[in-house]
């Protein structure tokens, strides 16, 4: 056979043989190929593609490793830094960290960032790999001792960087050039009245944000606007849910991807936040300080921020109140009371679990959903207890006004203040003179200065007080939510809204019922403590300031038994 024809032969033969690899060796390329996936899980939780923790040193040859080195512990989850006392971490999404100053000055929508330095030396994918491995920046020099120096093979390299190139990199929903979208949520089963209370609020505070925006608005004299104040337009939707609880997460789905909205300020619910609570933590959908007395307690979770832990909160206080009362447990029982449905069978368990060791009879009677319990009802669920015993109330008041006229003769009886109305518990005069209640606020006298503000902005707005709690926790969310998008300085990150509230909430001084608030990484509760209090036996008064449709309204003092207690 000529040369010329054996050589062709075999190179149809390699050709064949290649045309059978093509599947395999494309595979080859897809599997080598950043996968930004597991470079998330590198940057959020310290896991490596191959499963194993995150391996680093610091400079003083301190070891790392896991959650602990993950970059979100520093950078954050927005990737936009952080500041603590004199540390400032820089940002390190990709127009922060790939861009040259002229890149940067010539964006106009470019915002300032803490610790963002517009000249430094721009990074490339290498010498980014450099700095994660051997701390040096891309200037040359030597990074800060705090930043660790990672042990990355080539591959978890790419995928960690292929991450870092998509972080903060937008759009962002509900967030235009003229506007920022916001949701407020109710639930069907929520108060009537609570719920246009809520609403009267909300919608006198964004025109009161549209009206300020509208008055600072002016026409440009250069080409570029200084983005140091929010100048964009805030619009609410109100997302009412219908239906059980099974069906809310597709109705939150549709309406998000039917308007989508940058956070969701407020709502209101009654016996369960839960679908919410997931919907939003999986649709990284910041949700602020709704009015629940039933909040889901995952401080894992990111998007969902809450005033307190509620009942939940209110159970650790009765159980150390009740831990450190030796009259109260050994040889009695502990007996609870709670609606079917409702908030405080939820609660109920929590304190009965708490209390396992004192109690060794542990009973909740729960009384129907409706209608109200009948004077027959309670005295069934009443009778037998005696001075050993402890009765705990976890009431609405409108069951609370059905109470029987006598108490039973419990040696302890104690009342959900959060469900029965605090200071304002309707208690017949019997009960009133016998119950300790939970306290999960400041005490009235203590928070009196504080309430001017509400109270000033309800009685400029005309609104009357018929749902105090609801109207003020929904002004106070309306203003933290104000302040905290007023730092951003329009890097409108729904991650970074989070961040920020974390860094400036504990400078707040007047938090209306609160004394004091304060959010870190793996905090979601915001007010952690209160009292156990009894009701003045004296029968003094404390003066509310009045709204513009109402006198000085008169409500009945407390006395703390305890100092405040953070369980």
């Amino acid at each position: 056979m000529h040369p010329w024809a054996v050589r062709s032969q075999r190179m149809a033969g390699l050709l064949v043989l290649l045309a059978g690899l093509a599947p395999a060796l494309a595979a080859g390329a897809a599997d080598a190929a950043p996968d930004a996936a597991a470079g998330a899980r590198i940057y959020l939780d310290g896991v490596l593609p191959s499963g194993a923790a995150l391996q680093a040193r610091r400079e003083n040859e301190t070891r790392v490793q896991g959650a602990t080195a993950a970059c979100v512990s520093c950078h954050r989850r927005s990737g936009l830094g952080n500041v603590e006392g004199q540390s400032v971490v820089p940002p390190i999404t990709t127009k922060y960290l790939m861009r040259s100053a002229l890149e940067n000055g010539s964006d106009f929508d470019m915002s300032h960032v803490e610790g963002f330095h517009q000249g430094h030396v721009p990074y490339t994918d290498e010498t980014l790999a450099r700095a994660l491995r051997a701390g040096q920046a891309a200037d040359g020099r030597t990074m800060s001792g705090l930043m660790p120096r990672y042990e990355l093979d080539a591959a978890a390299m790419a995928d960690l960087i292929a991450y870092l190139h998509g972080l903060g990199a937008g759009p962002f929903p509900g967030v235009s050039e003229t506007q920022l979208q916001f949701a407020t949520i109710i639930t069907p089963d929520a108060d009537p009245v609570e719920r246009q209370a809520m609403l009267d609020v909300m919608q006198r505070f964004f025109k009161g944000q549209a009206d300020v925006i509208a008055a600072e608005t002016r026409p440009l004299r250069t080409s570029r606007e200084i983005k140091y104040r929010v100048t964009r337009q805030w619009r609410l939707h109100v997302w009412e849910l219908n239906g059980p609880p099974e069906r809310w997460e597709e109705q939150l789905e549709t309406l998000q991807r039917s308007q989508p909205v940058f956070a969701v300020i407020s709502g209101l619910g009654r016996a369960t936040w839960a679908p919410v609570h997931r919907f939003c933590e999986a649709s990284h959908l910041p949700c602020l300080f709704p009015n629940i007395d039933l909040p889901v307690v995952r401080e894992q979770d990111f998007y969902p921020v809450y005033f307190s832990r509620g009942v939940l909160l209110e159970a650790d206080l009765l159980a150390q109140w009740l831990a450190a009362r030796p009259q109260a447990g050994p040889g009695g029982r502990l007996l609870q009371v709670a609606r079917e449905g409702d908030v405080g069978s939820a609660a109920a368990p929590a304190l009965a679990a708490a209390l396992a060791d004192r109690y060794a009879q542990r009973a909740l009677r729960l009384a129907p959903a409706a209608p109200a319990p009948t004077p027959s009802w309670w005295a069934q669920a009443l009778q037998g207890l005696g001075p050993a015993d402890t009765l705990v109330l976890w009431l609405r008041p409108q069951d609370l006004r059905g109470l029987p006229a006598e108490p039973p003769k419990a040696g302890v009886i104690l009342l959900s203040g959060l469900m029965g109305g605090m200071e304002s518990a309707p208690l017949p005069p019997a009960w009133r003179a016998r119950v300790h209640m939970s306290y999960p606020e400041d005490l009235p006298e203590r928070r009196l200065a504080r309430m001017n503000f509400p109270f000033g902005w309800l009685r400029v707005q005309q609104l009357p007080l018929t749902a105090e709690r609801v109207q003020v926790n929904t002004y106070l969310a309306c203003v933290i939510a104000s302040e905290t998008l007023g730092h951003m300085l329009d890097s409108f990150v729904p991650e970074y809204l989070i961040e920020r509230l974390e860094m400036m909430i504990s400078r707040r001084l007047a938090n209306a019922y609160f004394p004091r608030l304060g959010l870190a990484p793996g905090q979601r509760f915001a007010s952690k403590g209160g009292y156990v209090v009894h009701f003045d036996p004296q029968g003094a008064v404390a003066l509310r300031p009045a709204t513009a449709t109402t006198a000085l309204a008169p409500a009945t003092t407390v006395v703390a038994d305890t100092d405040w207690i953070v369980p």
